[in-house]
């Protein structure tokens, strides 16, 4: 229920930026977070679990009450959170490797991951991503690699 809080106090959902410790500590949104509730719909819990694939759905209902007295109400089956067409991919790339890559890397290796079918053999080794002296630093190396 934090992220509703955070999105209604910032207007923003970012993967990395909303979780920020200025979001996360900011009194405006501890207060909307704490007024938030989840509720079980018996027909959400029933559709999670159902197994005819064309009933079977991951989505939810969310509804807002504000001070004023009105009332927002969605609701979704199907996650968008996984894009699937190229477009999309390919902002999502860019999007959650903005403050982990360089840009040029990035476009080096978007060019090459589009020209897949293509590539010869000895051009395969560019689908990898070469992260920055340091990036890694927290990571703990050891013969098992990154993992």
């Amino acid at each position: 229920m934090f992220i509703f809080a955070a999105a209604l106090n910032t207007g923003f959902w970012f993967h990395v930026r909303s979780y920020a410790p200025e979001v996360v500590e900011h009194r405006e949104v501890v207060a909307l977070w704490q007024k938030n509730r989840t509720v079980e719909d018996p027909e959400w819990t029933r559709r999670y679990h159902a197994t005819d694939p064309r009933e079977r759905a991951f989505g939810g209902r969310v509804e807002f009450e504000f001070a004023d007295g009105g009332k927002l109400v969605d609701e979704i089956a199907v996650a968008d959170a996984h894009p699937f067409c190229r477009p999309d991919c390919i902002r999502k790339f860019r999007t959650l490797t903005e403050d982990v890559i360089e840009r040029d890397e990035g476009e080096r290796f978007l060019t090459s991951a589009q020209r897949l079918p293509d590539l010869a053999a000895a051009e395969r080794g560019d689908i990898h991503i070469v992260l920055p002296p340091g990036r890694l630093s927290c990571a703990v190396r050891d013969k098992r690699g990154v993992f």
